[in-house]
């Protein structure tokens, strides 16, 4: 694994578009990145966090404009992409075209979900000819147990990929994340937006963007749609 800093994010992008995994820092935490269009790449990701193959990877877009091409974005979904992006707000929408699910199967075949991010991954984001698809730098697991949380230091970084054996090409250095702290999850696959996971971006943020309250997934039908970030 090659350690590199912010200022190399061109090693980065040309090493996503061959197929490599590369590891991003974000607010929230380090980030396991990969093309969402190449299989193999997402399978690696799958394999490393030892995560069921059901809960999709998120889908990290360049820009809102991006995301309009590829997605069918409702009133609602708008008003939280206006308020929220690039930022800690991820919004679950459904494909325009079948063909784009079934190329992007790993974050999500009928709906994907969908972010815009600052910093370091969003500057990624619009370098690379793939789309990214990402997820945190951890082992996947049940709320209590004794694996450890999302890497928030290239120590734990480290000690991640050791651990798994995971094939890194490249770790972009970025210092401690601050937050560690999810993305806040929206689902807008229809005209009405329902919160799926509280995160960074608080449930009384979404009231005033939306004018209204927003009601909640409810947690049995959550469950396809809680990628780690």
């Amino acid at each position: 694994m090659r350690v590199i800093s912010p200022i190399d994010l061109a090693i980065a992008a040309h090493a996503i578009d061959n197929g490599e995994l590369v590891i991003v820092p974000t607010r929230r935490w380090y980030m396991l990145c990969c093309d969402a269009a190449n299989a193999a790449a997402c399978r690696r990701i799958y394999a490393a966090k030892k995560r069921p193959t059901a809960k999709p990877l998120l889908l990290v877009v360049p820009s809102s404009e991006a995301a309009h091409q590829d997605f069918v974005v409702c009133h609602e979904a708008q008003r939280l992409i206006d308020a929220f992006w690039p930022g800690d707000l991820a919004v679950v929408l459904p494909w325009k075209d079948d063909a784009d699910g079934d190329k992007y199967a790993a974050v999500g075949r009928v709906h994907a979900l969908v972010s815009q991010a600052p910093d370091i991954l969003g500057r990624l984001a619009t370098m690379t000819e793939a789309r990214i698809a990402a997820t945190s730098s951890n082992v996947s697991a049940e709320p209590g147990s004794d694996e450890p949380e999302p890497a928030i230091t290239v120590d734990e970084v480290t000690d991640f990929v050791t651990t798994t054996s995971s094939p890194i090409s490249i770790l972009i250095d970025g210092g401690v994340c601050p937050a560690a702290h999810h993305l806040t999850i929206v689902d807008c696959s229809t005209n009405t937006a329902r919160l799926v996971r509280t995160g960074l971006v608080h449930k009384r943020a979404l009231a005033p963007v939306l004018a209204r309250a927003i009601q909640e997934v409810p947690a049995v039908s959550n469950e396809r749609t809680q990628a780690s970030g």
